[in-house]
């Protein structure tokens, strides 16, 4: 059985040790929002937080995450700056790639919460949109970076709780 924590929750699955954490979060727990893209941790379709860093699930072994955080897209409850910027830059064509856009430049907003142009070029290119929208994804997490509103992560544990 492997424990660990999703979306603020503890779960545990006995889903064998090699089976990537995309199709544990997707059919186990029934979280859509990861998208399973290339399979080989190249599009950045899946990308989720693990321990607050930005990792590639379809190609990550559910049996790593034992006593870990893991966070998904529904884990911003539609409230993260980086999700309304989105809406307002007019991103998303199709959309696919989408959560694991934002989840990445989440991870860069995170650690650097006023990044240059190059820095955002540099921290996505690891993510691939088939629609080409890599000018208005930057346009969002510039729009998202300068925001007066913060985000208040319901996941987060208060005084060492599990939410």
């Amino acid at each position: 059985m492997i424990e660990f924590t999703l979306n603020g929750k503890r779960v545990q699955t006995d889903a064998a040790s090699d089976t990537p954490l995309v199709w544990v979060i997707r059919d186990e727990f029934g979280l859509k929002g990861t998208k399973f893209g290339c399979g080989v941790a190249m599009c950045g379709a899946c990308t989720v937080h693990i321990d607050d860093n930005a990792i590639r699930s379809c190609s990550y072994p559910v049996s790593l995450v034992k006593g870990k955080n893991v966070n998904t897209i529904e884990s911003f409850n539609n409230a993260h700056p980086l999700q309304s910027a989105w809406i307002e830059e007019q991103v998303p064509q199709c959309g696919y790639c989408q959560s694991g856009q934002i989840m990445q430049a989440a991870t860069l907003l995170d650690r650097n919460p006023n990044p240059s142009d190059q820095d955002i070029v540099n921290h996505m290119s690891t993510n691939y949109c088939r629609c080409m929208a890599y000018p208005r994804i930057k346009k969002a997490i510039k729009r998202a970076a300068t925001s007066s509103v913060q985000y208040f992560d319901p996941t987060a544990s208060s005084e060492g709780e599990n939410a």
